[in-house]
């Protein structure tokens, strides 16, 4: 079976996780899956379109003019839809707020016209089902390959561990934002614990006047060891619709890592992290400090709930897990149309 995968760029984080890393396994079941970039330009989208050759199709993210989606809908056999933000909005930090009727009508029309839709959490799936798509929704969350990922092996009696504690975070210029509205809270974690560091792995880097941040360019090569290298994983989104559609990619890289989590109770945080055993879900800036010099009183704690996470990860958001729920869903539509 042959499926062409409309994305951004092949080397899109989204198209990376979501899509790219399920072709070796997707291969085994004999379908081939191939990325191509969608253009920026209408008309070269048409063009593209029309050379589809009845195929089937996964359109990751993008919401096409009603037109685009017409003809792309009469040239593909089957037509699956991806993603893994709420498209459908406008980000966190839009001057414009979060509503965008134009968006919201391009998605209900998609939903309508797809086959199956691939939602990367429950949040976005409801969405999905309640703009058209009903049951024709599969929540398949962000896979991570764990493979690239050596966590930390220490005995469980070392106390040869990071102290101070190093706090870590990946991600881009756009999250960012989010990291340095809290700043006050980082000020009072480096007042409070002397010594601590925050390692940023990214393009731009935060700068914290009572708080050491340590610059790691982000790099595909060098990601997973720079991770590991660090004591605990930091997430924080706003408690906004947008953040809701978050699927949590960062804190799927720190448990691949063997990193315990600390992450605010928001969105898909409180399902991929349960209290006490592969991080905590401060939500207070009190709870924040607390956690923290836990973890650097007790750097073991770091290392047993950081092997927890790694085994989370492995059990539930594995590469294995994606592909063979992809697989699943373009078998049956190869099986309905025989």
């Amino acid at each position: 079976m042959r499926v062409v995968g409309l994305v951004e760029h092949p080397d899109h984080v989204c198209s990376r996780y979501r899509l790219a890393a399920l072709i070796p396994y997707l291969g085994l079941q004999k379908i081939d899956l191939e990325l191509i970039s969608l253009p920026g330009n209408v008309f070269a989208r048409i063009a593209l379109f029309a050379k589809l050759g009845g195929r089937a199709v996964i359109l990751q993210r993008k919401l096409l003019s009603w037109l685009e989606l017409k003809y792309l809908r009469s040239r593909a056999s089957w037509l699956g839809f991806d993603f893994d933000d709420a498209v459908f909005l406008r980000d966190s930090y839009s001057p414009r707020g979060h509503h965008d009727s134009r968006r919201l009508g391009r998605f209900r029309n998609l939903m309508k016209q797809t086959d199956c839709v691939f939602a990367g959490n429950g949040f976005l799936a409801d969405q999905a089902a309640q703009n058209g798509a009903g049951k024709k929704v599969l929540v398949v969350p962000t896979s991570i390959e764990l493979n690239l990922y050596q966590p930390k092996i220490c005995p469980a009696t070392s106390v040869k561990l990071d102290r101070p504690i190093q706090m870590t975070w990946i991600g881009s210029s756009s999250t960012l934002q989010g990291l340095e509205k809290m700043a006050p809270l980082f000020n009072r974690i480096g007042t409070a614990i002397p010594g601590i560091t925050l390692r940023v792995i990214s393009d731009r880097f935060p700068a914290f006047s009572h708080l050491k941040v340590i610059s790691i360019p982000w790099s595909g090569a060098t990601e997973a060891a720079e991770l590991a290298k660090g004591s605990v994983g930091i997430s924080w989104i706003p408690n906004d619709p947008w953040s809701r559609g978050k699927c949590g990619l960062k804190v799927l890289q720190y448990m691949a890592a063997g990193l315990p989590v600390l992450a605010n109770p928001v969105g898909v945080h409180p399902e991929m992290i349960r209290p006490g055993q592969e991080g905590f879900l401060p939500e207070r800036d009190d709870e924040w400090v607390g956690y923290l010099e836990r973890f650097n009183e007790d750097p073991g704690l770091c290392y047993s709930l950081g092997q927890n996470a790694r085994l989370r990860a492995e059990k539930e958001y594995s590469v294995n897990n994606a592909a063979r729920l992809v697989c699943q869903a373009l078998s049956q539509s190869a099986g309905a149309r025989q």
